[in-house]
């Protein structure tokens, strides 16, 4: 409820750290990151200008196989909740209401990234991912204030640069893309972890990255909340973890990252 009463007048950048879910969350434990602004709002989804008046923002992050993009920008409603309005956010839903949900979003807004089946059914792959997140995980957020300067030269940055897929689940991954936009507003402020997460990014080493900068500068006035997943029928999402804490704490998990660490040394 703090992200949804943020306006486009008061600058803030919000780390979004968010919880496995589903069978890939099962094998990677480490979550999704996203990142969330509230003066930065979204022409289109690959396109990027300062919000005006009433408007919420949008989240940005990095995905794999949606539409050849390595960014997608989505407003933050619909990216939480897969409507268009707080007056019709669900009180509690079910599986088959959150396809729906999402289907309709898409037919309206997002044909050119996830296009119907040739039969005209709704298309299976990654851009489910796009809207409706709090149904699927609960996410924990970390926010801290930009300057309307800094909020100008990142969309430019960011529009006039390369929006091709390169995501990689070791080394060009959503916590990668996290850590270069944290680092345009404030350098070297977040760093990989040999020893927690061996050399590879994850949603939690941004996070504990984040607090600690923010010790050193408490201008920034980190803030944190959690956004509760929607009730309901849906699966509950699970802890987030780091690489190693995950080969510590549960043996089903030992071997499919082992594998992975091991074919990317």
């Amino acid at each position: 409820m703090l992200l949804l009463s943020s306006t486009g007048a008061r600058g803030e950048m919000t780390v979004l750290v968010e919880e496995p879910y589903g069978d890939f969350g099962g094998l990677n434990p480490t979550g999704h990151s996203a990142i969330y602004f509230s003066r930065i709002c979204a022409e289109s989804p690959t396109q990027l200008r300062l919000c005006e008046a009433g408007e919420r923002g949008a989240v940005i992050s990095r995905y794999h196989r949606v539409g050849g993009y390595d960014w997608l920008a989505i407003p933050l409603v619909p990216y939480l909740y897969a409507v268009e309005r707080e007056n019709r956010i669900p009180a509690s839903v079910a599986p088959i209401q959150v396809e729906r949900l999402r289907d309709e979003y898409r037919r309206r807004h997002l044909e050119r990234f996830a296009p119907d089946d040739q039969d005209g059914s709704t298309p299976v792959g990654d851009w489910t991912q796009l809207v409706g997140e709090a149904y699927d995980r609960r996410i924990h957020t970390y926010t801290i204030h930009t300057t309307e300067e800094q909020d100008r030269a990142f969309i430019l940055w960011l529009d006039d640069g390369s929006n091709r897929t390169r995501f990689h689940l070791l080394f060009h991954n959503c916590a990668d893309f996290v850590r270069n936009v944290i680092d345009f507003y404030y350098p070297r402020a977040v760093h990989r972890s040999l020893v927690a997460d061996v050399g590879i990014m994850t949603p939690k080493q941004v996070a504990k990255c984040l607090e600690r900068y923010s010790r050193k500068h408490p201008e920034l006035t980190l803030s944190t909340s959690v956004i509760e997943q929607v009730p309901g029928t849906v699966p509950r999402s699970s802890r987030v973890r780091g690489v190693l804490e995950s080969l510590i704490t549960s043996k089903k998990y030992s071997v499919p990252i082992a594998v992975l660490v091991a074919a990317h040394p």
